[in-house]
């Protein structure tokens, strides 16, 4: 009896050490909210698909409208310790007709399966302008 308890409490052990091995996967949707350091805030949407490849889109409600806001080749890659950086061009509406082109850059870890945290940075194209610097916060999207 004390063999068998050893033996099923080994398989449990096992098991549990298995899953948490398993990273969490990337393909998919992802929403994320981003927030600038002046306090601006982006909604985008991220769709990872296999290799390192996906695509962005700036997703705001007034985005959805605007005829120029089409999805634009994006690159993933995975790293140490559940962490991912992904980027790619975006362009954010400015007012009513006015639109900020540059590169998004997010670099964070996975806190569940489905929900990612970590550092934003946008670099715009155009200009002399600075990069923004925030932080962003990702789900994963309808399945």
């Amino acid at each position: 009896m004390r063999v068998i308890v050893v033996l099923i409490f080994s398989l449990i052990i096992q098991s549990i050490a298995v899953s948490d091995a398993q990273s969490p996967k990337v393909i998919g949707s992802w929403n994320l909210e981003i927030t600038f350091a002046n306090d601006e805030h982006r909604s985008v949407r991220f769709d990872a698909r296999a290799d390192g490849k996906g695509s962005l889109v700036a997703a705001d409600p007034r985005s959805k409208v605007w005829d120029g806001s089409k999805p634009s080749e994006a690159q993933w890659s995975r790293g140490e310790e559940n962490s991912i950086t992904f980027s790619g061009a975006v362009e954010f509406l400015l007012g009513n007709i006015g639109r900020d082109a540059g590169t998004l850059t997010c670099k964070g870890k996975f806190e569940t399966p489905d929900s990612i945290t970590g550092e934003a940075e946008f670099s715009p194209l155009v200009g002399e302008r600075p990069s923004k610097h925030g932080t962003f916060k990702g789900v994963r999207g309808a399945r």
